[in-house]
């Protein structure tokens, strides 16, 4: 089996975009939330920046019978650790921390208390928002973002995906596994500990199904007539999906009343080696020869980028039913700042409907995105360039 394992040296050597805005907030928040994916690299993340600061840190895995245990009577092991940043991994599993929590904060309040990772959104951990409101600010670590690693890598990480273990992995076979178990995981075990108890079958078949619409308009109707069950459930099932980091919901941009516009939201899976697996698609051959290969690369730029982008700004896609349309625009207070049209081709060129979108928007500044063509200006206002060069030259002018 030839396979690089990740550990705590390799994943150091990769450093992570969120460590500089975790280490500011951990400077004055008492509790810092890092939630994100299942084996994204939180807890490796969060024992690296505890070694950058003064603090002395005691971790607890809240899947762990031993450090359940040690939490019996909470208050006193909090209160016994109160000079250390205690660590708290999986946090979702005992919501019922939460407050108590927020009366050792009050007791003690200073910075970086507590680091809290999970593996669901703020929405799913219940009571979390109300019991630390004001006390904690929650960050998304994501899966690997081709800024963080060599940009001559760029197929492996679209073709693999960006978990540290998928993207190590030089073995295409035990990639196929590797994400079997996970999607296994998440819904046997993580969907359910979350509140969605349904049939594991009918959410896996749910999952396949939206990776066959993956960079198309969401029809509920349509998945809710194939799995048997309403609207609303699949609405329901696919809000889990969305809060445990696995699908991405891009809602159209409308703020132009006078254009007929498409109003329902396109779904993307957010990790592209997901995506892949769940199309049997385990080489570069085998991508290259799916029809998905077209959406598959303009979900993985998206994921990209939404990456990078600090919380003051939204992303949306534009489309009406004259035609016109633009993957994704960027916009602060509701201002178009980029309109971006994302190819996979060499020689891309401004389609009618992409010309109609650009003018209709009037953004700052419009971009045609591709693997790696060179930076060069088409139209005047309409600029080409590669994904790597739009990261690193262009989107870094918004953070």
């Amino acid at each position: 089996m030839h396979y690089i394992g990740i550990n705590d040296y390799i994943y150091s050597m990769i450093r992570r975009n969120k460590e500089k805005e975790i280490l500011k907030l951990l400077s004055f928040f008492p509790a810092v939330g890092i939630i994100g994916p299942r084996q994204v690299g939180k807890t490796t993340l969060a024992k690296i920046i505890i070694q950058k600061t003064d603090n002395e840190s005691v971790y607890l895995d809240l899947e762990n019978p031993r450090d359940i245990a040690k939490l019996d009577d909470p208050v006193l092991y909090f209160e016994d650790n109160q000079n250390r940043c205690v660590i708290l991994d999986e946090i979702q599993n005992m919501p019922r921390l939460f407050p108590v929590l927020r009366a050792m904060i009050d007791a003690n309040r200073i910075p970086g208390r507590f680091i809290l990772l999970g593996s669901a959104s703020p929405d799913l951990i219940r009571d979390s928002s109300e019991s630390l409101a004001g006390r904690i600010a929650y960050t998304e670590l994501s899966t690997f973002n081709l800024t963080e690693i060599e940009a001559n890598t760029l197929d492996r990480l679209w073709l693999q995906g960006g978990f540290p273990d998928t993207y190590l992995a030089i073995d295409t076979e035990i990639v196929s596994v590797w994400y079997l178990n996970y999607i296994k995981t998440y819904v046997e075990r993580d969907l359910p500990g979350l509140g969605l108890a349904v049939d594991k079958n009918l959410l896996i078949k749910l999952l396949q199904m939206l990776s066959h619409v993956h960079g198309s308009i969401l029809n509920y109707n349509n998945l809710s007539k194939s799995l048997g069950v309403s609207s609303n459930t699949i609405k329901k099932y696919i809000n889990f999906f969305e809060n445990a980091f696995l699908v991405r919901l891009l809602v159209p941009f409308s703020i132009n009343l006078k254009k007929r516009l498409v109003k329902a939201p396109k779904v993307y899976i957010r990790d592209s080696g997901i995506l892949h697996y769940l199309h049997n698609i385990n080489d570069k051959e085998d991508l290259y020869g799916n029809p998905i290969i077209g959406n598959s690369w303009e979900g993985f730029v998206i994921e990209q980028i939404i990456q990078q982008l600090p919380a003051k700004y939204d992303c949306f896609y534009y489309r009406t039913h004259d035609g016109s349309e633009c993957d994704l625009v960027i916009t602060k207070s509701q201002k178009p700042l980029m309109a971006i049209e994302i190819k996979f081709t060499a020689a891309p060129k401004n389609t009618r409907g992409t010309t109609l979108a650009f003018e209709d928007l009037g953004a700052e500044q419009n971009f045609i995105i591709t693997p790696n063509s060179d930076d060069f200006l088409i139209k005047g206002d309409v600029r080409v360039c590669n994904i790597y060069d739009f990261l690193t030259r262009y989107l870094v002018l918004l953070t």
